[in-house]
């Protein structure tokens, strides 16, 4: 990576380099391939479907919609990504658990009582001539009357007590994108956890905000120390047992 060329930041590469600054190196410079995930592709199939579901009229958003949908969604997926095809051995108990999250979405929200202003939409901003800062939102709904709440979907359970904070990181730097390229300071952040139907929520300030800015700063700061020094240490912790990259990594291999 140049020292030219801006910094890319978005709220995922914070919080990896944050957890495991060797990580990051490994994938947002080195760029090393990694396996696909099941966790993370069921992920994406329910999100697609959520996503999709909002092209149907009002009345049409219901449960057995969704479900439908997932046959045909999930197909588009292997053909974008035929790995898949072997890591999934019953396909029938793969949709199935997929088809769990889409039910407890429904316990949670009613998609007929509202209008999706935006999804997907992708939240870019300059913080400076060397941070770009970006990010994808699953749902952004704009109210009638100008409120604006951020929504996101989550397909495990919700965090445990204390962790929310951590959570909502990253909805804090999605409303940040929005405050400045609108000039509008959206109402709620809602995180949806399909794992356990549970929701976080916040009403962000200006304060929250701005905080949110002095840590993408900060950590646009020790990434770029980390570039120019060529320091990556890893951090262990209980997180390494699920990472691809456990088996190269010098921290698991003195």
């Amino acid at each position: 990576m140049s020292m030219n060329q801006p910094l890319r930041l978005s709220p995922s590469a914070v919080t990896e380099y944050q957890n495991c600054p060797l990580l990051y190196r490994y994938r947002k410079i080195d760029k090393l391939p990694e396996p696909p995930s099941l966790d993370a592709e069921r992920g994406t199939l329910v999100h697609t479907v959520l996503h999709d579901l909002f092209e149907s009229v009002a009345e049409n958003r219901t449960p057995p919609t969704a479900i439908d949908l997932l046959p045909s969604r999930w197909k588009a997926q292997i053909e974008a990504k035929p790995e898949l095809i072997d890591l999934v051995s019953n396909e029938k108990e793969w949709l199935d658990s997929a088809a769990s999250l889409l039910e407890t979405y429904f316990t949670v929200e009613d998609p007929k009582t509202f209008e999706a202003t935006h999804r997907e939409i992708h939240l870019e901003n300059d913080l400076t001539e060397s941070i770009y800062l970006h990010g994808y939102v699953d749902r952004l709904d704009v109210a009638p009357t100008g409120e604006v709440r951020i929504v996101d979907y989550k397909s495990g359970k919700a965090p445990k007590p204390g962790w929310e904070e951590k959570a909502l990181f990253q909805l804090r730097v999605y409303a940040l994108l929005y405050w400045k390229n609108k000039g509008v300071l959206p109402r709620l952040l809602q995180l949806i956890y399909l794992g356990d139907g549970k929701l976080v929520k916040s009403q962000p300030t200006s304060a929250d905000l701005e905080s949110t800015e002095k840590t993408l700063m900060r950590v646009a700061k020790d990434i770029s120390v980390s570039i120019e020094k060529d320091y990556w240490p890893p951090n262990p912790t209980k997180l390494c047992d699920w990472c691809f990259f456990k088996k190269i990594c010098p921290a698991h291999n003195d």
